[in-house]
């Protein structure tokens, strides 16, 4: 199995999907779904858009704060309006995410996997602040 060029992890959208699975099969590990998918997005960039990652970014360090879900939707309301703006959410072969610098990852959606239901909650959460402290370490932040 080669590793992903975006996290070095294995499988990743196996991964990710299995964690969308859990979180359906037993939703009360829903409650940690922002972080699953700004995670698995900000390791893999360029399912964004060059417009879209700054603002994923500041989002993980707003919720790692404590900003709701909920307040996060009221907040960028306007600016996700499909009516109103005027770029593309996911990345595209003429704009996609990228780093500026390189990123070691310390946790990857494997790892979160490799833990089971069971740490899924405080794994998600690890995975989410490894995230954030990589991205400050490379100076992407």
């Amino acid at each position: 199995m080669v590793a992903c060029p975006d996290c070095g992890g294995k499988s990743c959208e196996d991964h990710f999907h299995q964690m969308l699975f859990w979180e359906a099969e037993f939703p009360e590990l829903g409650v940690v779904h922002h972080y699953l998918v700004l995670c698995y997005h900000l390791q893999h960039p360029r399912l964004y858009s060059a417009e879209t990652l700054p603002t994923a970014k500041q989002m993980l360090g707003e919720f790692l704060a404590g900003t709701t879900p909920q307040q996060m939707r009221e907040k960028l309301h306007r600016q996700v309006d499909s009516g109103k703006r005027t770029h593309t959410i996911t990345g595209t072969p003429a704009s996609f995410g990228r780093y500026q610098n390189p990123v070691q990852w310390t946790l990857t959606a494997q790892d979160v996997v490799a833990a089971g239901t069971e740490a899924y909650l405080v794994m998600v959460e690890r995975w989410a602040q490894s995230i954030y402290r990589a991205l400050q370490t490379s100076s992407n932040l």
